[in-house]
């Protein structure tokens, strides 16, 4: 195991799921050092978001084996599972509309506080506790680069009223309060203009300065990330408006129509059984809207 406790190193050999509908993605060979930044490249149906959250512990590989962390997956995916976070996974991370920046970041901190945190850091004081709140949330929104004081109404503004790419800056900063050593953003490039994207490559480009690998979602990476490129599945190529691991209809710009426990945006979901150890991975593990038939035996906790 890793002795560096800020960045997670990530190797795949072989690696492979398979749907119901075919190879969501398969022979996924590479290897990144601690604090890389990795972008899986392809185009929807290709296995892309599959192939993140497998990489993050949230599917089970049906073939092959990877290493995030030095942890083994599949053989370790809880672990993994605490040493990630995630961003900007329609289904599993989305923001609520009708709330506010402030009461996300609140929600956010006071769930890292409770269940993220060792146990003596709940007896400290009450000073103690709400200093290390704010010092944990600032360092997230500097990092992703959210300005919260530019925003219409400050941390008071809806996620509503928030431009796509200040919704992705908030997603990230949520995923960074936790201090993940692996940060995993799916769709960042979704709908967003040139600038924009250069933008976001920026901001991940700041989180990888800081010591953490991030691992991103994308139809065309930066020049200077990793690629990674999943082959498109047969399945997903003869079978119109689907995917290769088992999810609904898609709608004209590939994302799917409904949302469900968990999701991408670019269709890339499900499994054929895929399996978590406990209750809480349910709604990680299901991939892109109303996914519950591909992977019936998530646990959750």
């Amino acid at each position: 195991m890793e002795s560096d406790p800020q960045g997670a190193g990530i190797s795949a050999r072989g690696l492979g799921l398979r749907g119901p509908r075919g190879w969501a993605f398969r022979d996924i060979g590479f290897e990144a050092a601690p604090g890389a930044l990795i972008a899986v490249e392809g185009q929807s149906g290709s296995g892309r978001t599959c192939l993140l959250l497998a990489l993050t512990g949230r599917m089970r590989p049906t073939e092959g084996s990877a290493e995030t962390g030095g942890l083994r997956l599949p053989k370790h995916m809880a672990a993994v599972r605490r040493i990630s976070g995630l961003a900007h996974v329609p289904g599993v991370t989305d923001l609520e509309p009708s709330l506010s920046v402030a009461e996300h970041l609140r929600e956010r901190a006071l769930l890292q506080r409770r269940f993220g945190g060792p146990v003596r850091s709940l007896f400290r004081s009450r000073e103690e506790r709400f200093a290390q709140t704010r010092e944990r949330v600032g360092t997230a929104l500097t990092t992703a680069g959210l300005d919260v004081g530019s925003l219409p109404k400050g941390s008071r503004t809806r996620v509503h009223d928030l431009e796509r790419l200040e919704s992705l800056r908030l997603s990230v900063a949520l995923a960074l309060i936790g201090s993940p050593r692996l940060l995993a953003v799916d769709d960042l490039d979704l709908k967003l203009s040139d600038a924009e994207r250069e933008a976001a490559w920026d901001m991940l480009r700041s989180v990888t300065a800081g010591g953490t690998t991030v691992l991103a979602v994308c139809s065309e990476a930066a020049e200077d990330a990793l690629r990674v490129r999943p082959a498109p599945s047969p399945a997903a190529e003869e079978t119109e408006n689907t995917d290769a691991c088992g999810t609904g209809p898609t709608g004209p710009d590939g994302t799917e129509a409904g949302t469900g426990d968990t999701g991408t945006a670019d269709t890339d979901s499900g499994a054929d059984r895929a399996h978590t150890d406990n209750r809480a991975d349910r709604a990680e593990a299901t991939t892109k809207g109303r996914a519950e038939n591909a992977l019936a035996e998530a646990g959750r906790a």
